[in-house]
């Protein structure tokens, strides 16, 4: 059961609207509006023939799907790719095929990624002279995981 509205124009009406595969699924598919083929290597923005106003307080997130990227090494140059509320233009995807060797074709209406919408908080910005400190201080980038010192 949905309980958020999104309106949505399709620009070419024979791509399938965006939609969940099962139910509880967080990301609704998006397909291609055009044939394309990625040789290895090669990135490509791909239309996906819909536009859609979210409200206030939301943001879309483009994700790349997962049984692209195991089997056939296909990604996306920035993921996720973020929709904000106020954009109404077409939804592209950058995708890329990582593959060394095989190119990757996609015809129109095949699903080359999720969206997943989310409440988003827009935050107020207060500069201070020091931040409040932490266990973890300014530890990052792998401080934490394997080969740290514990």
């Amino acid at each position: 059961m949905a309980d958020l509205q999104v309106l949505i124009t399709r620009l070419d009406p024979s791509v399938p609207m965006p939609s969940y595969a099962k139910p509880g699924d967080a990301g609704a598919d998006l397909a291609t509006r055009v044939d394309i083929t990625l040789q290895p290597g090669e990135r490509a923005l791909v239309p996906t023939g819909i536009s859609i106003a979210l409200p206030n307080g939301y943001a879309a997130f483009v994700h790349p799907r997962s049984g692209l990227a195991i089997k056939h090494g296909v990604s996306m140059v920035n993921t996720p790719g973020t929709v904000d509320a106020a954009f109404r233009g077409e939804l592209q995807v950058i995708l890329i095929n990582h593959d060394r060797t095989e190119p990757i074709s996609f015809k129109k209406g095949d699903r080359v990624a999720q969206l997943v919408i989310q409440k988003v908080e827009r935050a107020n910005f207060v500069e201070v002279r020091s931040l409040p400190g932490t266990e973890r201080g300014s530890g990052g980038f792998g401080s934490s995981g394997l080969g740290a010192k514990q």
